[in-house]
């Protein structure tokens, strides 16, 4: 099999096994992470309805003044602060943590740490 092939179904098979576990309902949506190389972004979506609540990414214009670099931890910090601030306009202070194919280190443990320092709560 063809090696890039086999890196994204093992991607696939561990998204999918965090995924079964975690579920976004109103009360307690879920904050999922995309990381790529060079960028990080979040969403936090409720699964019952079906919506994007609210979103932030490295790629957006506001952060990009803000960030030089967007596949670093400080980047990954920011992020973590506009998404609980964001979070708390639409009056979500409660979420499930949906961390993908990624492990908990690195970029998406200094996200989830920024937003529970924002008020956030997983």
């Amino acid at each position: 099999m063809n090696k890039q092939k086999e890196i994204e179904l093992r991607r696939q098979r561990r998204r999918h096994h965090v995924r079964n576990r975690v579920r976004g309902t109103a009360e307690c949506p879920r904050l999922t992470v995309q990381r790529s190389l060079q960028h990080i972004g979040v969403q936090i979506v409720d699964d019952m309805a079906r919506k994007t609540l609210a979103s932030a990414s490295t790629r957006d214009r506001a952060v990009r003044e803000q960030v030089r670099d967007g596949g670093n931890k400080s980047a990954a910090e920011i992020i973590g602060k506009i998404i609980a601030e964001k979070a708390k306009s639409i009056g979500v202070e409660r979420v499930a943590f949906d961390r993908g194919h990624a492990k908990y280190h690195g970029r998406v443990a200094s996200l989830a740490n920024a937003a529970r320092e924002a008020g956030l709560t997983f």
